[in-house]
């Protein structure tokens, strides 16, 4: 299944879903739970499925023997659960209609509970009841909703539909219902830079486990990576440490670490005054998006913990009054999470110590008592980095936030600074998201700073491979494409345009035959660091090959564009002479629409190339380096300067950044502008026309 089939199969199941509830009197808060539980008990039973052969031969071979198991304990050994026939996804979907499906669900949840003590009290059993107050049927047609998922999803196709639907609900639940999700582009960002290979992570604000998802999915890639490159490593999965204080939420996190497969615990507790880890100095890795701005939290919880204290407590500027003293609360949390993070971390292990947390913007300059506790943390050299994200990245929250970086390990003393604003991929009007390229564009600012220059040159590499990939398959269309572009040209200029553009894509077997032996020339010193400067050259060498290649299918975009524009506006003209309404005609319709497809196809071919381009232009040697507008290396001295700001905008600088757009983009745009501005324009005046008409005929009438 590739993204865009994963992504449409969301869409689908969601609107599914969404539209049930719509037909019922639930809230969204009511209706989460038991479909994310419908979404687990698929993913348990596709799961069960794949070990199910194994596990009955096992059972078949061990009955009668000495060794004889129940088939509960080796179906947990194979798969981790044991599901009885009534708990399995067909025998639920295909009961009678006279059947009470909602019982039913819940003894399956039971039984799955039964036997995977983990989840004991976790999934959700009389939350399917509310779901028939106004139709019955509501259960089994969300049961049918799933059954689209193909019966060979893995967990990780399960763990992206179960984000997609914990995101949806987030958005569904306005303000507040964002507690439990934090979008996955930003913990994948978070991960990418404190990389925790191995070991353990806490999130003390845990919300539906997603760090914990998102860590173990790199721990995975990183495996794979390695043995991709017959690299020795000793990896192994994570154990996850995750505290969360509402109870509804608790149960989420706990069934998404069981979709994904993770070990570890969940607890329900409140992080400012519960320690159930005793987590002080005592994980390897610390990941979290706690609550921003919370100013309730009672002075005398936290003043004695030395999770808090270790580096200072935020108090309020002003002394308490005589009646007030006990009751006195501290003036804003954010320092508190940001004490909380650098105490739990290990001190002195190789490859860990790290951390990275979600805080609002304001922090990074607050004053007073948390400026004093930030020139701590800075003088004690705890912070590695900070990151300011875009906005609108956040479901609910619309405060701008910063990404803070903790490393105990740290090599020199400097902080790096990085201002991503301008990096972003646009979801809808409101929100903004990373797409894969851009967050491994940004974690790679970080590892050049830890002089990992391999991972540049695998990274560039990785580019140039799925780029060469990605432009055979666009080349397959560029015949049909261009056909359809030919079938309602009537310009003899345009048809030699688009006949230029088609054998413009004939180069790309010269371009082949370049990759390919860069590629064979590199292949064995990918993992060679005597190699990098060698390799990075020929990467550059590489690049500038296929830079004519694109200049060139812009060029002939460009004079299509132009050939379009003057057909259109011929057309509106005559129509214009006859008396009519200058709108456009379906021949050119069907034109404008085949052009369209033509520059998607140019955009997606060559999006790998624009991030090479990106990359070397910015650190052309492999090394890193200050960047006007996006990173900075700054010094003790330089922070100190800044009044211990760790804000990234006054280090780092501003620089215009472009649109990404090409000359024909903006000028289709703006076109598309002047056409819609021209087609109101004329509305407007055969509204007033017909206004000022009736207007008479009522003078006249009187």
């Amino acid at each position: 299944m590739n993204t865009e089939q994963l992504k449409q199969l969301e869409k689908d199941l969601w609107s599914a879903a969404d539209n049930l509830r719509a037909n019922t009197d639930l809230k969204s808060t009511e209706y989460a739970t038991p479909v994310l539980g419908l979404i687990f008990l698929k993913f348990a039973d596709n799961n069960y499925a794949r070990a199910e052969q194994a596990i009955n031969d096992e059972f078949a071979k061990l009955t009668g023997t000495r060794r004889e198991k129940p088939i509960d304990e080796i179906a947990i050994e194979k798969c981790g659960f044991y599901l009885p026939p009534h708990a399995r996804y067909d025998y639920l979907l295909n009961l009678p209609e006279q059947e009470d499906v909602a019982k039913k669900i819940k003894e399956a949840m039971q039984d799955i509970e039964k036997y995977k003590t983990e989840l004991d009290g976790v999934l959700p059993k009389d939350e399917y009841v509310p779901l028939t107050r106004t139709d019955k049927t509501i259960p089994s047609q969300l049961l049918k909703n799933f059954s689209n998922i193909p019966r060979d999803a893995s967990g990780d196709i399960l763990g992206k539909i179960y984000e997609y639907f914990l995101g949806n609900f987030a958005l569904a639940e306005g303000q507040g219902g964002g507690q439990f999700f934090t979008p996955t582009s930003v913990v994948r960002l978070m991960v990418e830079i404190i990389e925790p290979y191995k070991g353990t992570v806490y999130d003390p604000a845990c919300g539906s486990g997603g760090m914990f998802v998102q860590s173990q999915h790199f721990v995975e890639q990183h495996r794979e990576e390695l043995e991709a490159l017959g690299e020795l490593h000793d990896e192994d999965q994570l154990y996850v440490y995750g505290q969360e204080k509402t109870l509804d939420t608790v149960k989420l996190a706990k069934m998404n670490l069981a979709v994904n497969g993770l070990r570890g615990e969940v607890k329900q507790a409140n992080s400012y005054a519960e320690d159930p880890y005793d987590g002080f100095g005592k994980f390897d890795f610390v990941m979290a998006n706690p609550p921003f701005n919370v100013d309730d939290v009672p002075v005398a919880t936290v003043e004695a913990d030395k999770r808090f204290n270790t580096y200072g407590i935020p108090r309020k500027k002003t002394k308490a009054k005589k009646s007030e003293e006990g009751k006195e609360t501290v003036p804003n949390a954010n320092y508190l999470w940001i004490n909380l993070f650098a105490t739990s971390l290990k001190e002195n292990v190789k490859e860990a110590g790290r951390a990275a947390l979600v805080m609002a913007n304001s922090a990074s300059d607050a004053r007073h008592s948390e400026a004093d506790i930030r020139q701590t943390l800075i003088e004690n050299n705890l912070i590695y980095g900070m990151l300011t994200l875009p906005s609108n990245m956040f479901y609910t929250v619309t405060l701008p936030a910063t990404l803070w970086f903790f490393d105990k390990n740290k090599q020199d003393d400097k902080l790096l600074f990085i201002d991503a604003r301008n990096i972003f991929t646009q979801i809808d009007r409101a929100h903004r998201e990373f797409n894969e390229e851009q967050i491994q564009n940004i974690a790679i600012i970080s590892k050049l700073h830890k002089g990992n220059r391999r991972a540049f040159i695998r990274l560039v590499d990785s580019y140039f491979s799925k780029g060469m990939t990605q432009l055979i398959e666009n080349q397959q269309h560029i015949t049909p494409i261009s056909e359809q572009l030919l079938d309602v040209l009537d310009d003899e200029v345009g048809k030699q345009a688009v006949g230029d553009l088609v054998k413009q894509w004939k180069v790309l077997s010269k371009l082949q035959t370049s990759y390919q032996n860069y590629s064979n020339a590199i292949a064995d010193s990918l993992n060679v660091d005597a190699d990098i400067e060698k390799n990075n050259k020929s990467q550059h060498v590489l690049r500038e090959t296929f830079d004519p290649f694109f200049e060139s299918l812009h060029t002939g975009l460009k004079q299509l564009d132009k050939i379009v524009r003057h057909d259109e506006k011929e057309k509106a003209k005559a129509a214009k002479a006859k008396g009519k309404r200058g709108t456009t005609d379906r021949e050119t319709k069907k034109l404008k629409n085949a052009l369209g497809l033509l520059h998607k196809e140019i955009k997606i071919s060559e999006s790998y190339y624009k991030h090479i381009h990106w990359l070397q232009e910015r650190f052309p040697n492999a090394t890193y380096e200050d960047i006007t507008g996006l990173c900075k290396l700054a010094t003790p001295d330089e922070v100190k300067e800044q009044g211990y700001s760790l804000n990234a905008g006054r280090y780092v600088g501003v620089v215009i950044e472009e649109d990404d757009k090409t000359e024909e983009e903006f000028i289709n745009d703006l076109s598309d502008i002047s056409n819609k501005i021209e087609g109101l324009n004329t509305s407007s005046q055969d509204l007033l026309d017909t206004i000022m008409r009736n207007v008479r005929k009522l003078v006249d009438t009187e």
